[in-house]
């Protein structure tokens, strides 16, 4: 293109002022290098990238000759931090205060979103085709679209797998989005205003000893604790929270010490912990176990297991596992296709001389996310090759509400191997959430969301009461 320029400028002047000219052509060659990356899923890992480099890109605009692009697609129209799901799905946190919404993030930090949830692949095109959104009442709000990309990054995350569990899909709620757990918060103070109305029994039975149960299970107890606190007298006794593992033991991944100390604090709370028990089925008002037994619940929840979404194992024939999680290469990258990523949950890596995959859990996402964009704008503008991704495994941490907190702090560091517990333990789970406030808002503005946050837990009620 330039020794066009060269060869058609001395013979044939502008019509237009010299100085004019050459700026709409250097805009048209800008146009032209213009690297339009796409990201699929607003969660830790997609929104921390799409912020990040949309920041990075706006501040460089107008001085840079190759103008980059970003657009985020989700399907819900804002963030929350996941982790924290459980906290909004008991009430006890206002998930007006905690929720980022995409429009507002985009503006502030320079990318586009567009509404929508990912419904198939044109490789061949590079294309993401989005599928149309609809309105409460059916009617169409947004058509199906088509979406074009020089670089796809796949950040969907995962959900809880049901492990084809008969029964499981029709009675049980999961906590895997905002809406789940803001559905799930809406039945709950239905139930309980019912069994304080009519002095009755509710029984609420969590499958799953993970982190995500035995997290729900603590922030129930707190939750009916303050609802006492707040005149609802006697309603702790006619309420039973019911946990169920089908292991040998609550929170595998950590260290048998925090499993042993974890279950002690539940069971000293009043929560029933059934280990090495298996459900076959769930039903209207119980879970049936693999021995024929019955736990009656009313209110029940599935915490188990970890499976990316199913539309996965259809994108247009890139390598998936069992699980549905896409292969990627210690570069990030698809196995089969060089221009798409995947990071997070929903990505499968094993790391050279590693037996198994990383931990589909936030600290690995979060670390992925960072690896990529530190080295992915050299890759678009220079070709340079992305480095294998190194994890460094910080440990992990377990919050019971205000009642107390476990951590590992895992392999690295000059304190690795060792495990921490009460106000420390929980210092550190804070600050894992205040640290992805700083990644979104930046370090000035995320620590006024801390101090605000700080302020209202002195005016407002501990739990949502409306």
């Amino acid at each position: 293109m330039w020794a066009w320029f060269i060869f058609w400028w001395p013979v044939r002047p502008p019509a237009v002022p010299k100085q004019q000219f050459i700026e709409e052509f250097l805009d048209v060659v800008s146009k032209e290098q213009q690297q339009r990356v796409v990201v699929v899923g607003g969660g830790v890992a997609g929104l921390e990238i799409a912020t990040t480099l949309g920041r990075r890109w706006r501040r460089q605009r107008g001085r840079a000759p190759g103008n980059s692009t970003i657009t985020l697609i989700d399907r819900d129209f804002a963030h929350v931090w996941k982790p924290m799901l459980h906290t909004i799905a008991a009430g006890t946190t206002d998930i007006s205060q905690q929720q980022t919404p995409y429009i507002a993030q985009a503006r502030d930090a320079g990318f586009a979103y567009q509404p929508g949830e990912l419904s198939g692949l044109d490789r061949a095109r590079q294309e993401v085709l989005i599928a149309p959104l609809h309105a409460p009442d059916g009617r169409l709000l947004v058509p199906e679209r088509r979406l074009a990309y020089d670089t796809l990054i796949i950040a969907v995350g995962s959900h809880a797998n049901d492990f084809g569990t008969p029964g499981v899909v029709d009675h049980c709620r999961m906590i895997d989005s905002r809406q789940q757990a803001k559905a799930f918060n809406h039945e709950l103070r239905i139930r309980m205003l019912q069994c304080q109305a009519q002095e009755g029994e509710l029984s609420i039975a969590i499958v799953g000893g993970g982190a995500t149960g035995v997290e729900l299970a603590a922030e129930l107890v707190q939750l009916v604790a303050a609802s006492v606190a707040y005149g609802a007298q006697g309603l702790a006794e006619r309420i039973k929270i019911i946990l169920i593992e089908s292991g040998p033991r609550l929170l595998a991944a950590f260290p048998q010490d925090i499993s042993a100390a974890t279950r002690a604090r539940l069971e000293a709370l009043g929560i029933r912990v059934m280990t090495d028990t298996r459900v076959s089925a769930a039903t209207a008002d119980s879970f049936v176990l693999s021995n024929g037994q019955q736990v009656e619940a009313s209110l029940k929840v599935w915490a188990a297991g970890v499976k990316a979404p199913d539309f996965l194992a259809h994108l247009d024939g890139l390598e998936t596992t069992r699980g549905n999680q896409l292969v990627i290469l210690p570069s990030l990258r698809t196995t089969l296709d060089p221009n798409i990523y995947a990071v997070g949950d929903c990505a499968s890596l094993t790391l050279p001389g590693a037996e198994r995959p990383l931990p589909p859990t936030a600290q690995v996402a979060h670390q992925q996310a960072r690896h990529l964009i530190r080295y992915l704008p050299g890759a678009m503008q220079r070709g340079e090759a992305i480095p294998d991704f190194v994890y460094r495994d910080f440990g992990s941490l377990v919050s019971l509400g205000d009642y107390d907190a476990y951590g590992s702090l895992g392999q690295f560091g000059m304190f690795k191997g060792v495990t921490i517990r009460g106000r420390l333990a929980q210092l550190s789970h804070v600050m894992l959430y205040r640290s992805h406030q700083a990644m979104l808002y930046g370090f000035w503005r995320g620590s006024l969301l801390w101090l605000v946050d700080r302020l209202n837990a002195h005016v407002r009620a501990s739990i949502r009461l409306n």
